[in-house]
């Protein structure tokens, strides 16, 4: 009898076995046939997505401090928006899809809401951005200081401009932190490129859109801060002289490229 339901509890247990291998339970792992199949579906989306983001492409946008290597960051951010939580200026802002998939939700600036002061006020000069990031998609070089990243360039269209009309503007050469405006014999300015880092605080305060100011066709401020490569592919005499590579992670006399 002992033999008997001994080989009877034996059968059970590979009958028992069979069926959750049928049923595709694997208790160990927690995984079963649906899951699997659901993971190759998602694989295969992600892999057309990833192909229409490669069709489509994005562009060029500023990023926070410590997010120059552009590859380095899009392989790290989480799109969380702790970064954006975090900046006291409340100048960073989702990337929209206008700007390419691979943008979306990003973070960004919006220069028309304040200006990157690299939490100088704050924190010291530590950007609490790139203090807060997860990843480290946002992390700044040991070797140069906040001022020394390269956010991006000033670029004045001087059809825009009130100063170019000859109005007596000058705002924005007032504001720059930098002493990256310069002024022509007649109060022009002009942006000098190898002092720009991009903080946006000349396109903060450019009234050239505000009542009383507009210049017909304009659809912008004057003056507003474009990535690096974006000015460059404008007018590359107003871009800085950094050799002709694509991304500039910061600037200083050992300033590394990618």
């Amino acid at each position: 009898n002992e033999i008997m339901e001994c080989n009877e509890i034996m059968e059970c247990n590979e009958i028992m076995e069979c069926n959750e291998m049928e049923s595709g339970v694997n208790e160990e792992s927690g995984l079963t046939r649906r899951s699997l199949l659901v993971g190759a579906g998602g694989t295969a989306a992600m892999l057309t997505l990833g192909a229409s983001i490669q069709a489509f492409g994005s562009e060029d946008v500023c990023r926070p401090p410590g997010g120059q290597d552009e590859d380095t960051f899009i392989a790290r951010c989480l799109r969380c928006t702790k970064c954006m939580e975090a900046c006291p200026q409340k100048v960073l802002v989702p990337a929209k899809i206008e700007t390419g998939l691979l943008n979306v939700r990003t973070p960004t600036f919006n220069f028309k809401q304040g200006w990157c002061d690299y939490c100088e006020a704050s924190n010291d000069g530590r950007p609490l951005c790139a203090e807060i990031c997860p990843t480290e998609a946002l992390a700044m070089p040991e070797v140069a200081s906040a001022s020394e990243i390269i956010l991006g360039t000033a670029f004045v269209v001087e059809d825009w401009c009130l100063a170019w009309q000859l109005r007596g503007c000058k705002i924005c050469f007032d504001a720059c932190p930098f002493n990256a405006i310069e002024l022509d014999a007649h109060n022009r300015p002009s942006v000098l490129p190898q002092q720009c880092n991009g903080c946006g605080l000349c396109e903060n305060v450019c009234i050239s859109m505000k009542a009383g100011s507009y210049i017909s066709g304009a659809t912008d401020r004057a003056i507003t801060v474009k990535p690096v490569q974006a000015v460059r592919d404008i007018d590359p005499s107003r871009a800085p002289a950094m050799g002709q590579q694509r991304r500039i992670i910061w600037r200083s006399d050992e300033a590394t490229e990618s």
